[in-house]
């Protein structure tokens, strides 16, 4: 490939995409986000909602074709894979569009993602003609997946999810992040829990897979245990494949962080958001994958098979718990800098050392600055 022709192939990508999806081809649909009022997100924050039509969809897509078809073409001349093609040209790519492509073709080139916010606010027939552009265009793809909104789904007729199914939309990711009422007022979510309920159940009958995200420590002191129990509630009524937690992390681009300024709204420590971790997994009765997929999440490996693998993410929980505050204080600043991914890390000498020594830092007469850790989390966002 030449390096000028290289640059002259782009095409458009939104900012942000679930964990889950950090391998996928990214092709955005729409851009930023249609409702933007919610008091713990920032992302599209000054940002005008705009739809974008079938055509400049699949003009990228196509685009995104020409940048694999070019790697094959120089996998074809080397007599090298695609794939190690893919990962030489990661090394330095010349555009973000291209970086993409290669990403995906590096791990397999088998899953899309349409971006932003929430695709399905697209018309149906539209939307259908741009998943079966994609099934024509990329025949090896096994999974197109997007974001919505309840209300979206909710206001989608049964048989538009049965076409989007049909047409290859095989998961949508919701964001719940609450089921409790008076939270989600105060959060300016738009949304009640009666209609995260409906605009779930929607989906799950369609037949496309579901994920909802809930927001561990998103009530604060104040509404923890009704946010845990209230949550818990909405997902058992619903049912999804996948519950996918995050946990709560504020800077200041985001309206809550005026609250917190004011004291209007007080943050839990990582002590009280396991707490409530655990009134909400021992309140969840549904059938359902429970995923921490996100590095705000201090406990990653409270992962399993609801509710089969119930007791032993409550036993990871009770581990936890039963460290002494110092070696709790440990665990919690090891996670927060990356140097634990679980709680078998603290038995790494060299690990606990690093994480000890930053402890000392943080700490003020002894006691961990809890706004030091609150600090440490805004990198995570």
């Amino acid at each position: 490939m030449e390096t000028n022709e290289k640059k002259q192939l782009s095409y458009e990508l939104g900012p942000i995409r679930p964990p889950s999806e950090a391998y996928s081809l990214l092709i955005r649909a729409t851009r930023n986000c249609p409702w933007n009022k919610c008091r713990f997100c920032h992302t599209y924050k000054g940002r005008k909602f705009e739809m974008r039509s079938v055509d400049e969809i699949e003009a990228d897509i196509y685009t995104a074709k020409v940048m694999k078809d070019r790697m094959a073409e120089v996998a074809l001349q080397t007599s090298t894979d695609i794939k190690e093609v893919a990962g030489r040209l990661l090394a330095d790519p010349p555009s973000e569009g291209f970086r993409n492509v290669a990403l995906w073709l590096y791990a397999g080139g088998e899953n899309v993602f349409l971006q932003d916010a929430n695709s399905l606010l697209m018309k149906t027939d539209d939307l259908v003609e741009v998943l079966r552009f994609l099934k024509v265009t990329f025949p090896g793809v096994k999974r197109i997946t997007s974001y919505g909104r309840s209300q979206t789904a909710n206001r989608k007729k049964p048989e538009e999810l049965a076409r989007l199914s049909e047409a290859g939309l095989s998961r949508l990711h919701l964001g719940l992040e609450s089921g409790y009422d008076p939270l989600l007022l105060y959060m300016d979510k738009g949304v009640t829990a009666e209609e995260h309920v409906k605009g779930g159940r929607k989906v799950v009958q369609s037949g496309i897979s579901l994920s909802e995200y809930v927001i561990l420590g998103l009530g604060g002191k104040q509404m923890s245990e009704e946010h845990a129990t209230h949550t818990a509630g909405v997902l058992n009524e619903i049912g999804p494949d996948f519950i996918r937690v995050r946990t709560l992390c504020v800077n200041k681009r985001m309206p809550l962080h005026e609250d917190i300024q004011s004291l209007k709204f007080v943050m839990a420590t990582d002590e009280e958001i396991v707490k409530e971790e655990r009134k909400l997994i021992v309140s969840l009765e549904c059938n359902s994958n429970f995923v921490s997929d996100h590095i705000s999440n201090l406990l990653p490996e409270l992962e399993g098979r609801l509710p089969d693998d119930k007791d032993g993410m409550l036993a990871v929980i009770a581990r936890f718990e039963a460290l002494s505050p110092d070696e709790k204080a440990n665990f919690i600043v090891g996670r927060r800098i990356n140097v634990y991914s679980s709680l078998d890390d603290m038995k790494d000498p060299r690990r606990h050392e690093v994480a000890e020594r930053v402890k000392k830092k943080l700490s003020r007469d002894n006691r961990l600055d809890q706004n030091e850790i609150f600090a440490l989390m805004e990198d995570f966002i």
